[in-house]
């Protein structure tokens, strides 16, 4: 059973370039995520700055769903959030978003009209 919490939706839950394993990520806490609309810097953090460490993320899931090897958390994001910001920052077709995380890499994605059901 798929169990969705948040914001996590399925269409919009991109992961890569790649997926990488603790020895090769290193600390978690030291590694900087930072996202970028069309070039420009939204959201720059430390994994450190989370609310809640990693460990207590894990531990939290684990009360309500087994985990497995490779099964992925979807926590919430760094401040920097288009619909906070003043003027509210929305993406929209033809944007590109950058999502950058040290030690593993940069996925990057253009935004397009949602598909009209015929």
């Amino acid at each position: 059973m798929l169990r969705r919490l948040g914001s996590a939706h399925a269409s919009l839950n991109a992961f890569g370039p790649w997926l990488v394993t603790p020895d090769e990520f290193g600390a978690p806490e030291t590694q900087r995520l930072q996202t970028r609309l069309n070039g420009e810097v939204m959201q720059d953090a430390v994994l450190a700055d989370m609310i809640f460490p990693i460990a207590r993320l894990i531990e939290y899931c684990s009360t309500f769903t087994p985990l497995s090897p490779g099964d992925v958390i979807v926590t919430g994001t760094p401040g920097g959030v288009g619909n906070k910001r003043d003027p509210q920052v929305f993406m929209k077709p033809g944007d590109t978003v950058e999502i950058e995380i040290d030690g593993i890499g940069i996925l990057r994605n253009s935004i397009a009209d949602e598909a009209v059901a015929a």
